[in-house]
């Protein structure tokens, strides 16, 4: 008879322990999905700016050492991600390919300027850097003038920004919402424990002795849940590559093993802090109370 219901006990526990590892993984999986989200759109965002050019258009009397010593200057620039020059040549025949006829043998000369195509990289691709931008290009003398698509690099800020607002909202909100989730997990877990922990209490053992394993236990529930997180993540974005091939674009190693880094962290922290006022809540109630908690 005490066999059976030792076995029991040990079957309720280890049933326990499972439940309280599948609730911290999809908890942590749903704000790891959250977290590739994010950092597609950053991705995304950075190339959306990246590919806004800037014209700087060449003075006509300008000689090739000079365009060549303002195209090295813009390449050393910090804030150039690419630079390439376009002959009066090759705007016209970027301009006919796009007409789909030869206006140079109606006009009968050419009228269009070489320029030259500037992309500024994603820190500085926003309305007040692109202006400072501006001014730095016109102080060369062989630049005639500089353009760009102001009414378009307002509205890319614009939504950005509201996007990133919305989703560091969301982010929040869902943090919120996991710890408590993992937390009301872990305090059921250690609710059944209740009678242990004050059993323990009466025959004088610590309350640093009796915290200990039920924080390292917790602690070893956040880091296995969270290492099967790992795991489904890297399985979802192995399964978006096969069905989107495009996004590898957005991948970047070092980015998505912060994220993983972030994930355990998560789960340790969540896990260890939930274990530890679990614990202490029946630590400190009286013996009276623990049939009504």
């Amino acid at each position: 008879m005490a066999r059976q219901e030792d076995k029991i006990i040990g079957r309720r526990l280890k049933s326990s322990y499972v439940s309280t590892v599948v609730s911290i993984t999809l908890v942590l999986f749903v704000l790891g999905l959250l977290g590739l989200i994010i950092l597609h759109a950053q991705k995304l965002s950075e190339q959306v700016r990246e590919s806004i050019a800037v014209a700087a258009y060449i003075d006509d009397e300008a000689t090739a050492a000079q365009v060549n010593n303002l195209q090295q200057a813009l390449a050393e620039m910090p804030e150039v991600a690419e630079v390439r020059f376009i002959s009066r040549e090759e705007a016209a025949e970027d301009l006919m390919q796009e007409l789909g006829e030869d206006f140079l043998d109606f006009l009968g000369y050419n009228p269009l300027s070489a320029s030259m195509v500037i992309n500024l990289r994603a820190a500085y691709a926003n309305p007040d850097s692109l202006q400072m931008f501006e001014e730095k290009l016109s102080r060369y003398r062989i630049v005639s003038d500089v353009d760009y698509q102001q009414s378009l690099v307002h509205l890319v800020h614009q939504n950005i920004k509201r996007v990133g607002i919305a989703l560091l909202a969301f982010s929040f909100l869902l943090l919120i919402i996991a710890f408590a989730l993992i937390n009301n997990t872990i305090r059921l877990s250690v609710f059944s424990k209740r009678f242990l922990i004050k059993s323990m209490q009466l025959v004088g053992a610590t309350q640093a002795f009796i915290r200990r394993p039920f924080i390292i236990r917790g602690v070893m529930q956040g880091i296995i849940g969270a290492v099967i997180t790992i795991l489904l993540l890297l399985l979802s974005l192995y399964t978006g590559r096969q069905q989107i091939p495009e996004l590898v674009m957005f991948y970047d190693t070092n980015t998505l093993l912060l994220l993983f880094a972030g994930v355990l962290l998560l789960g340790v922290i969540i896990s260890w802090i939930s274990t530890y006022f679990a614990v202490r809540k029946y630590l400190n109630i009286k013996t009276d109370f623990l049939y009504y908690y």
